[in-house]
C-alpha cells in the first residue's frame, strides 16, 4: 500500500476503537491525515496492538523519521574544553544516540493531550504506541506513580535512539522560586540518568530541558543545575561508559542560556 492507504488503514483502525471517534471523517490531505493519526495515538489508552496494526504503524513512523532526518553525533557542536559535551537545538526525536531523556509526568504514560507540543508527547508520538504499553507494564510492576527524580527505562522503538529514560522532574508553582529541595531533586534527575546509563553501559545520552516546560522550573536556574550536575558526574566518574552527552534545546531562549554556560 502507498502512504495515503497506510494512513487510512491506521486511522480507520484507531478511530473505530472508540465509539465517540467512529464518525470522525478521514481527511483528504496527507498532512491532515498525519495530524489526525498523531492525535489518535496521543489519546489511545495503553491497549494491546494487533500484529498488522503494529507493523503498519512502524512502517509509517519509520517513514516519518527518514522524512525529518536523523542527526548523528558527529554533526553536533562540542565543548572546546570537554569534547564529551555537546549542544544541539532541534527535535530530540531525530537524535541517533544510545538513549534520550524524556521529561515525563508521574503517571509515566505519556501526554494524552492531542498534538500537544511537550517533549513527552513528541517522544511517544515518534516512538509508537508500544512505548505507552511498556510504560504501563512498568508502572503496574512498581505499583504506584513515580516521585521526582525517579525514572523508568524503555526501548526506543521507532526512534533513532535505542532507549528512552522517562524521568519525573520537580514541579514549581508558576512564578515562584524553587526551594533547595527542588533544586536538589533536579540535580538528582541528571545524576540518576547518568548512573543508569553507566549501569547499562551506554555510550551516548541526550538530555532535554527537564522541568522547564509545564513544570515551570526557571530556565536559567535549571540549565545551571543541569550543566553543573553533568560536569560533576564526569569529574567524579572518569571511567564512565558515557562518552557523549548532548544538551538538547528547542527554544531560542534555552539555546542562548546553554551557549553561555557551555561556551559553545
Amino acid at each position: 500500500m502507498d502512504r495515503a492507504e497506510r494512513l487510512d488503514y491506521l486511522l480507520r483502525s484507531l478511530l473505530s476503537e472508540r465509539k465517540e471517534f467512529s464518525s470522525i471523517p478521514i481527511p483528504e490531505s496527507v498532512n491532515e491525515k498525519t495530524r489526525l493519526l498523531r492525535a489518535s495515538m496521543n489519546v489511545r489508552e495503553p491497549m494491546e496492538l494487533s500484529d498488522e496494526l503494529l507493523c503498519i504503524q512502524d512502517e509509517e513512523l519509520s517513514f516519518q523519521v527518514k522524512e525529518k532526518g536523523v542527526v548523528n553525533l558527529d554533526e553536533l557542536k562540542y565543548n572546546a574544553i570537554d569534547n564529551r559535551i555537546a549542544l544541539w537545538q532541534g527535535d530530540i526525536t531525530r537524535l541517533k544516540v544510545d538513549c534520550i531523556v524524556n521529561a515525563a509526568n508521574s503517571e509515566m504514560l505519556g501526554c494524552f493531550i492531542p498534538l500537544h507540543n511537550c517533549v513527552d508527547n513528541a517522544i511517544h508520538s515518534a516512538a509508537g504506541m508500544q512505548m505507552r504499553l511498556e510504560c504501563n507494564d512498568r508502572i503496574h510492576e512498581i505499583g504506584r506513580s513515580l516521585r521526582p527524580a525517579e525514572y523508568i527505562m524503555t526501548k526506543g522503538y521507532n526512534l533513532p535512539a535505542k532507549y528512552v529514560l522517562h524521568i519525573v522532574g520537580p514541579i514549581i508553582d508558576n512564578g515562584k522560586e524553587p526551594s533547595i529541595e527542588q533544586k536538589e531533586l533536579l540535580k538528582m534527575c541528571y545524576t540518576n540518568c547518568l548512573l543508569k546509563s553507566d549501569e547499562e553501559d551506554l555510550e551516548s545520552l541526550a538530555f532535554c530541558c527537564i522541568s522547564t516546560g509545564v513544570f515551570s522550573f526557571p530556565k536559567k536556574n535549571a540549565a545551571e543545575i543541569a550543566v553543573n550536575a553533568v560536569k560533576q558526574y564526569l569529574f567524579r566518574n572518569p571511567h564512565s561508559s558515557v562518552r557523549r552527552i548532548v544538551f538538547n534545546v528547542f527554544k531560542d531562549e534555552d539555546l542562548y542560556i546553554y551557549k553561555r554556560l557551555l561556551g559553545i
